[in-house]
């Protein structure tokens, strides 16, 4: 098996595609061997599949199976005794969600990965963090939620971390007041997810017309835009918005799910979406599975070398997408850079900020 320490010294946007290709498809043809002979249920479904080992000479043959799996089946290629962190999806009421089983290697590389890419956007320091969220929400340490995830896991980037919301979901803008006050004149690090901000913090900072100074800001937001995109609010509104109520200038969107966590999709300053030199994006025709050109809306796959402890290394989302080029993006990165354009029809809502109700 390849040694992803070794990977992890190379810097997240510095290869050509061209070898970042090579790299992923050996290390990703190690990963399939690896879960078929360690996990019974995806085993059955590449020898349904009638998979040729021999025949994965290219990314875009590595097989895949849809994300949807993980929310029917429990799928994993460790021993139940080196299971080390649950971590699950987030849904509505009633709606399954995904069990994704880490043993103690898998966290720590998902971890090490998160530092490796989101430090490239922020710097290697860490800063003042305010998080754009309830404490209640990682109160369980052991069964973590994506919401849960995403906020520990970005964590590691903030010092004095604060929460900008009570457990009842309401703004509480004495301690965002008094994080300010403590942290004058310092660039600051914000973390939520997307719908959360809008509603929680934007709508309510609006509806009181209480303003305050976040310009030293840089925010990193993610998860659904659906709800968003129901109240005809873009990512041009949306960043738009919080420059009018929080002066905030710098704003990254990223792409990422519980089934690949560590591997996330930075939004860059021209607004794409870039995949590190650790993952990557394939788009496929929903007729037949077929390549889709340059420019071509399709169904996201997504591959990651990460996924060890269980078989989620290649999976077919459920969401639609445009591949916009490869190792032109203005900003400098290489890689294949992207943009979704929301979910498949008849897909589930996703969870993390999409579902929150307040109870």
């Amino acid at each position: 098996m390849f040694n992803y320490q070794d990977i992890l010294n190379t810097e997240p946007f510095s290869l050509s595609q061209k070898d970042k290709n090579e790299l992923l498809c050996s290390c990703l043809k190690e990963l399939t061997e690896f879960h078929y002979k360690n996990c019974e249920s995806y085993k059955k479904i590449l020898d349904i599949l009638n998979i040729d080992f021999e025949d994965l000479t290219a990314v875009e043959k590595i097989p895949f199976i849809p994300v949807r799996l993980f929310k029917e089946y429990e799928l994993s290629s460790i021993k139940k005794d080196d299971i080390f962190k649950t971590m699950t999806s987030s849904g509505t009421s009633g709606q399954a969600v995904s069990k994704i089983f880490l043993d103690k290697e898998t966290a720590a590389n998902q971890q090490k990965t998160l530092v490796k890419i989101v430090s490239s956007f922020t710097g290697a320091a860490r800063m003042p963090m305010l998080i754009i969220d309830s404490p209640s929400v990682i109160k369980n340490r052991l069964m973590f939620s994506a919401r849960g995830a995403g906020i520990l896991g970005f964590s590691i980037f903030g010092a004095d971390r604060t929460y900008a919301l009570d457990d009842n979901m309401n703004i509480d803008i004495s301690a965002i007041e008094a994080f300010l006050e403590r942290h004058k004149g310092q660039k600051i690090l914000l973390f939520g997810f997307t719908f959360m901000i809008w509603q929680y913090f934007y709508k309510e900072l609006k509806k009181l017309n209480h303003k305050i100074d976040l310009s030293n800001g840089i925010l990193i937001h993610g998860g659904g835009w659906k709800k968003l995109v129901n109240e005809a609010v873009s990512k041009e509104d949306f960043k738009k918005s919080l420059n009018e109520v929080c002066g905030l200038k710098s704003v990254h969107d990223y792409y990422g799910m519980v089934e690949q966590t560590g591997c996330v999709y930075m939004e860059c300053e021209h607004g794409h979406l870039h995949a590190s030199v650790f993952s990557d994006v394939i788009t496929r025709r929903t007729k037949d599975f077929s390549l889709c050109e340059k420019g071509e809306k399709g169904i996201i796959q997504v591959v990651s070398l990460l996924p060890k402890s269980y078989p989620g290394h290649s999976l077919l989302t459920e969401d639609e997408g445009i591949i916009l080029g490869e190792d032109d993006c203005p900003c400098g990165r290489k890689g294949k850079y992207f943009e979704i354009k929301g979910r498949i029809k008849n897909a589930e809502i996703r969870g993390c900020s999409d579902t929150y109700e307040r109870r």
